[in-house]
């Protein structure tokens, strides 16, 4: 990749030349091109941009496709006289982990039966109807180009018509320009990584062109070494890494911090810098990784029902209502069963645990509490976050797709009437938006996820003034101004594990010293960290373990190494905690799902 640098200057300064002279990159809200905002034709019946298709020519997506036709393979084998019987699974959690591995095991031929603590699937993707029957969401979510298991399953279940994929370009909003935006424009047809050189050194608003080359020496060694390099730089937070290699303090304030809070909810003083390596990796190796796409409705009804759908047809089961509140062993330490909140207890030949690292604590029997290997986990815990929707009474004049919002409050955010079918409105708007970091402990001043939601939507709404000032606030004029319908707040404890500095080392490997328990979830070992793509894609390692204890396979990955400075510790037993119950049902946040206050959450 090295030979590459030279041309970029050259490459850019071409595409400036052919098409930088339209560059949308910094205009008023009143006057942008409607190639970068709402089309003016209807919402609701925009044609649909269809899946790049050099998504699926990318080594990643190939190897995530080989290890879905692995399971195919097992299956097929496992028809064959003699070859033994179908493995009964047993999985707690039915989030996007839960529901994959449950999926993968299925296409193998095996029997597994998901348990979810709630009355709704998703976990993290977990949304609701309220009293007005509008769906509440734990959370945007974006799918890039660079989840390859993800656009797997999407090929699988047959669904990839119910992504929504916006312009390939990201927006940022203007710190000191309110109301004004920059793109960074990614040119149609030109490979990577020259349609992202293109894009960062076309954009002239948010770094000068000396700064763009001071980026170099840090970002080189990732593009000869790869993951290697990437991984060595888990002890580094971004402002370390920084300064490290020489970058203005400037990249900081212009890039990092927004990225920061999209990919982790953390400030970068405070975040990995493996997190921002990943991420950039993909999307400068990957022509269209950056670009971003979102579902036509809420997740569970277009995601996680297919995916149930899928289990149930080849022979699993999938039982909502149904927490795990014990996992019981035998004699030698392996899980005898897990025991219900109702005291029903599930018997199984494997188990799976797929429940967020903060829930899956709670539950550690005491005889492996003192096992480095479970022990690990009290390095990991989830960063809170807090989902906001606000639903306008008019249309505002809104990008069509992500935004980074560039605010201290706020991470990303995007307009839903226009990016979702199921949102979809000519003529009122809901903003959709990620309100990060919300605790001390992730960068804020001010524990916000304890505070009121009145205090919240308050914050928020001062933020949009500056974002939309012709359209929200008191200055805005009043034949213009969109007045709140109303809005919602959901508050999640314990997202995404956080990503600070030194994490890595303490992820636990899907396959357990236990014979018969596996982990899953995205906090698991894996390359795509904290996200629905690690999520799934952990589910399907998890499966993974399972087929190749059943085949007999000896080139299993194994049980990773526990970090040094774990099996130095003094460690005495505990006993578990425990998960906690209100009023007899499973309270959302005990599971590590989101909670809107005021409203009875399933």
């Amino acid at each position: 990749m090295k030979f590459l640098l030279p041309l970029l200057p050259a490459v850019a300064g071409a595409f400036s030349i052919t098409h930088l002279s339209q560059h949308p990159s910094l205009r008023m809200h009143q006057s942008l091109s409607t190639s970068l905002y709402s089309s003016s034709s209807s919402t609701s019946q925009r044609p649909r941009r269809p899946t790049p298709d050099r998504i699926r020519n990318t080594q990643n997506f190939k190897e995530a496709k080989e290890l879905s036709q692995k399971f195919i393979t097992d299956f097929q084998q496992l028809q064959k006289v003699g070859s033994g019987e179908p493995k009964r699974v047993a999985i707690f959690g039915g989030g996007l982990s839960g529901l994959s591995c449950a999926k993968y095991l299925s296409d193998a031929g095996h029997i597994p039966t998901l348990y979810e603590a709630r009355g709704v699937l998703g976990g993290k993707v977990s949304a609701w109807q309220d009293e007005d029957g509008d769906t509440v969401e734990t959370g945007l979510h974006i799918f890039f180009g660079a989840y390859p298991n993800i656009h797997n399953l999407f090929d699988e279940l047959k669904i990839q018509d119910r992504l929504q994929w916006a312009p390939h370009r990201m927006t940022f909003a203007m710190q000191e320009l309110p109301g004004q935006f920059t793109t960074f424009e990614f040119p149609a047809g030109v490979p990577a990584p020259l349609n992202m050189a293109a894009a960062i050194l076309g954009n002239t608003e948010m770094l000068t062109l000396e700064e763009k080359i001071k980026m170099v020496p840090g970002l080189l060694p990732m593009l000869l070494e790869g993951q290697s390099f990437i991984d060595e730089q888990d002890e580094l937070s971004v402002l370390q890494f920084m300064r490290k290699y020489g970058m203005p303090e400037r990249i900081n304030e212009e890039i990092f911090i927004a990225m920061g809070k999209a990919l982790d909810f953390i400030d970068p003083d405070l975040l990995s810098m493996t997190v921002v390596l990943t991420a950039m990796n993909r999307f400068i190796n990957e022509a269209d990784g950056s670009q971003t796409a979102f579902l036509d409705g809420n997740p569970p009804e277009r995601l996680c029902q297919p995916m149930k759908e899928s289990i149930e047809k080849k022979g699993g089961e999938v039982v909502c209502n149904s927490p795990v509140v014990e996992i019981q062993l035998n004699e030698e330490s392996n899980v005898k069963s897990l025991k219900l909140a109702n005291g029903t207890e599930i018997t199984a030949d494997y188990y799976v645990s797929a429940v967020p690292v903060d829930v899956f604590k709670r539950l550690v029997p005491t005889q492996w509490s003192t096992m480095p290997y479970f022990r690990q986990l009290d390095e990991l815990e989830g960063i809170p976050v807090i989902n906001i929707q606000i639903w306008f009474d008019r249309k505002l004049n809104s990008v069509d797709g992500l935004c980074f919002s560039r605010s201290p409050l706020l991470s990303v955010y995007a307009d839903m009437s226009t990016c979702c079918e199921e949102y979809a409105s000519d003529d009122k708007s809901m903003l959709e938006l990620v309100f990060a970091p919300c605790s001390p402990g992730a960068g804020s001043p001010l524990n916000w996820i304890a505070k009121p939601d009145s205090d919240i939507i308050d914050a928020t709404m001062k933020e949009l003034e500056r974002l939309f000032p012709l359209e929200i606030g008191p200055d805005a004029p009043e034949e213009k101004r969109a007045n709140v319908v109303k809005s919602t707040v959901v508050r999640v404890p314990r997202s995404v594990y956080a990503a600070v500095p030194g994490r890595n080392k303490y992820r636990p490997s899907q396959e357990s010293p236990i014979e018969n328990f596996i982990m899953a979830g995205d906090y698991a070992t894996q390359k795509y960290l904290g996200s629905m793509e690690g999520a799934v894609l952990s589910g399907k390692l998890a499966a993974e373990v399972i087929c190749d204890k059943f085949m007999g396979r000896a080139e299993r990955k194994g049980v990773k190494e526990v970090h040094s400075s774990v099996l130095t510790k003094q460690i005495e037993e505990r006993t578990p905690a425990g998960i906690a119950m209100e009023k007899g049902r499973v309270s959302p946040t005990s599971y590590g799902g989101g909670q809107q206050g005021g409203f009875e959450n399933p």
